[in-house]
């Protein structure tokens, strides 16, 4: 998630150059990259608040204080909330 908006110099980077690579733990990988929609950001959002359900409280304090306004986790405050905040998806490159 573009946590500070659309313009954030990381994400603008990334879509005027896309990353050469991607490091999680021991994995390295060069990535393509893709601004999910509407709905894909907010299905995952909600997916990942159902999974973290414990901590949900926590980021739902977080990410109101970045937007400006109360995140409730409804379906209309999730819409609104990715439309601020866009979400990224990474893949490693298909083989050649």
């Amino acid at each position: 998630m573009a946590g500070f908006g659309r313009t954030t110099d990381w994400l603008r980077n990334i879509q005027a150059h896309p990353a050469v690579e991607i490091t999680l733990g021991r994995h390295h990988f060069t990535p393509v990259h893709r601004i999910l929609n509407e709905p894909d950001a907010a299905a995952v959002l909600a997916d990942y608040e159902h999974r973290n359900h414990l901590i949900t409280p926590i980021v739902r304090r977080v990410l109101s204080r970045l937007v400006g306004w109360t995140y409730d986790g409804t379906d209309d405050a999730r819409r609104r909330l990715v439309r601020e905040l866009p979400i990224i998806a990474f893949r490693p490159t298909p083989d050649r």
